[in-house]
């Protein structure tokens, strides 16, 4: 691979390597204690949105390879049955191993994702827009304020309309939210995927 494949390569990398150093903060605020509280997903409790980031990180490793196995095929959830840990833990050593093997991916070839075959850059920027935004999930949920950086956000809110659609709605994603048209880029990101920017609403 050379000049302008490699080049959009390493920007996805990049970007990648960003969503998921921002995440890796907000997992430091994970407790047990926190484990059964509702998320800004709607139905999910946080435990249930770790297992799903833990799911997307592991599609990220299998895609640096060429191919995503479908998540019926994996190992079943994050942590052991009965398994008293704090799961974020386990979370932030995948992270950091899915940072390793995207840093020594070189591969050209399309990459299978369900019924779509995607770049490499673009497998990336996937994942870099969905764990970014849970990053932001799972920190709302544990009551901290951690913004997704501006600049980050602003790349991030261009790609987003590559990668959903109407059509992925109501199945993926919840209907678009309404925001301030002069709301920052992160409101416009979470209101794009259907979160509202000022969760949890107050009372």
């Amino acid at each position: 691979m050379d000049g302008e494949p490699r080049r959009a390569l390493a920007a996805g990398v990049a970007l990648l390597e960003r969503a998921i150093n921002y995440t890796l903060g907000s997992l430091r605020v994970v407790t047990p204690a926190t484990l059964c509280r509702a998320t800004p997903c709607t139905g999910w409790n946080l435990e249930a949105l770790l297992d799903h980031v833990n799911d997307s990180l592991r599609a990220l490793n299998e895609a640096a390879t060429g191919h995503i196995v479908p998540y019926a095929r994996r190992a079943g959830r994050l942590r052991p049955a009965g398994d008293a840990g704090n799961p974020a833990l386990l979370l932030r050593d995948d992270a950091t191993e899915v940072l390793g093997t995207w840093a020594g991916t070189l591969t050209s070839d399309l990459i299978s994702v369900h019924d779509r075959h995607l770049t490499a850059p673009m497998v990336a920027a996937v994942g870099a827009i969905e764990i970014a935004v849970h990053g932001w999930d799972v920190a709302r949920t544990c009551g901290e304020h951690r913004p997704i950086p501006p600049l980050m956000a602003e790349e991030l809110l261009d790609l987003v309309p590559l990668f959903v659609t109407q059509a992925d709605r109501p199945d993926r994603f919840a209907a678009q939210v309404p925001v301030p048209a002069y709301a920052p880029a992160q409101d416009h990101l979470l209101a794009y995927l259907g979160r509202d920017p000022n969760w949890p609403p107050r009372t």
